[in-house]
């Protein structure tokens, strides 16, 4: 599945209800749910406002299902990011004065089961989230 979106901020729940909806067949429980919908709401923001900073810019989600793992990334051609793992640091921000907490990456991290970000600066940056459904129910 693959969705195109402007990075405006309305988009951001129209993101994370299309990969939910997309992932159902799997059948989910409702926190694997939430957690699914909260890593693609937090990677879709970031792009929205570190990515594109605010200017008009293209997201692309792609979801991919192979067998009970759920692949989701997220990329934008935005600013890019120059130091990935200072970024992934909790309560990092480029954006202070947004008083946004700088946890997303944390978020992504604990919602799903793999985290991968690729980033060049001036060219964008693609975040890969995976997560295995019903691992929780086989306990």
């Amino acid at each position: 599945m693959k969705l195109i979106i402007d990075s405006v901020s309305e988009n951001e729940a129209f993101a994370r209800t299309v990969v939910a909806a997309y992932i159902t067949k799997l059948d989910p429980t409702l926190e694997e749910l939430a957690d699914v919908k909260t890593a693609v709401s937090e990677a879709v923001t970031n792009c929205i406002i570190h990515g594109y900073a605010g200017r008009h810019g293209e997201i692309e989600v792609v979801c991919k299902i192979k067998g009970k793992l759920i692949e989701v990334s997220v990329t934008d051609h935005g600013v890019g990011i120059e130091d990935v793992e200072k970024a992934m640091q909790p309560l990092y921000t480029t954006k202070p004065e947004w008083e946004r907490s700088g946890m997303g990456f944390a978020f992504m991290e604990a919602f799903m089961d793999e985290l991968t970000v690729h980033s060049k600066p001036g060219e964008g940056t693609q975040v890969v989230m995976k997560k295995e459904i019903g691992k929780e129910q086989e306990s």
